[in-house]
């Protein structure tokens, strides 16, 4: 997905420099490429011609590539039980439930939910002095890939969930109102994390429980 990102961008800068001007969206692109490339009264030279089209053809194949990839890591998230049990939580799908099972299997390096948590860096950063702790940001240690893309689960749950059909729906809505939206996030993902490895650990399905709101 980097490299397609990489792609769009290069064939967008080529473009740009022939005076040829698209909207961001990767979409609109790909939809008026051929034409580019087929019409003769648009400002590219032969050699610059083929160069596109040699990098729209890789784009095509990329995208055969990932959608062949994402129907595996569904065959693999569907076939294995941990990610089965993991897909019920919200916020994880079959990229983060295959991500956290080759991590970190049944979950049994770590003694509980905070330390898996923590492995991740998703835990703040602490300085204790004269009796007195801090809590910075969050420490970015660990597995930053797991990391990010259990972010992106809890960004989903964050903006796109019905939070009255969710356990953790109350405990959100009443963060958001001391927090900005970005802490809001990590903090869900970190619950997230503590309640993946639950199940995991457990070997139980995920029973969603209604958290206590704290004042």
């Amino acid at each position: 997905m980097a490299r397609r990102t990489a792609l769009i961008n290069q064939i967008r800068a080529f473009l740009l420099e022939r005076g040829i001007v698209f909207a961001k969206s990767p979409i609109l692109l790909r939809e008026a490429l051929p034409e580019v490339l087929e019409n003769v009264n648009e400002n590219l030279t032969p050699r610059m011609r083929n160069l596109v089209a040699m990098l729209w053809s890789e784009w095509k194949d990329l995208e055969l590539q990932i959608a062949e990839m994402n129907d595996e890591v569904g065959r693999i998230a569907s076939s294995d039980a941990g990610c089965r049990r993991l897909r019920q939580i919200p916020g994880i799908g079959p990229l983060v439930a295959t991500a956290i099972v080759a991590s970190i299997g049944n979950g049994a390096a770590f003694r509980k939910g905070r330390e898996f948590a923590a492995w991740l860096g998703l835990l703040p950063n602490q300085h204790s002095t004269g009796g007195k702790v801090r809590l910075y940001g969050i420490s970015k240690r660990g597995n930053c890939y797991l990391r990010k893309i259990l972010i992106h689960g809890a960004r989903a749950v964050v903006l796109r969930s019905k939070r009255d059909r969710i356990a953790m729906g109350a405990w959100m809505t009443s963060l958001e109102t001391r927090a900005p939206r970005n802490v809001l996030i990590v903090a869900t993902a970190h619950k997230l994390a503590r309640i993946a490895w639950a199940v995991l650990s457990s070997g139980q399905d995920y029973r969603a429980v209604p958290e206590a709101l704290t004042v």
